[in-house]
């Protein structure tokens, strides 16, 4: 069965790119590690879905284990839309209008 089809929204994909380079400033070896567990997050989200929880504005997420952050998205049909790779200290649903 081929992996359902998905895809980031530029914003979430602009989030991520943010948050390495914060991790980068301090650690090579902490940047490579939150891309990792992203690659990870997409890659479980994309084998099931609906495994992870509901969350706001009819939307899914699934929390990353080591670091503060989230992957926010839904699913449409058969594609996955991450809408935010939000930290987990900011607003609650800022990302709505995606």
């Amino acid at each position: 069965m081929a992996a359902i089809r998905l895809e980031f929204h530029p914003d979430a994909v602009e989030e991520a790119r943010a948050a390495r380079l914060r991790y980068a400033a301090r650690s090579a070896r902490a940047a490579d590690a939150f891309v990792q567990e992203i690659d990870t997050a997409v890659h479980k989200i994309q084998e099931a879905p609906q495994r992870w929880p509901e969350y706001l504005h009819g939307t899914r997420h699934y929390l990353l284990r080591r670091f503060p952050f989230s992957i926010v998205y839904r699913v449409s049909g058969e594609m996955i839309q991450v809408l935010a790779v939000a930290h987990g200290k900011r607003r609650p649903g800022y990302w709505r209008a995606r």
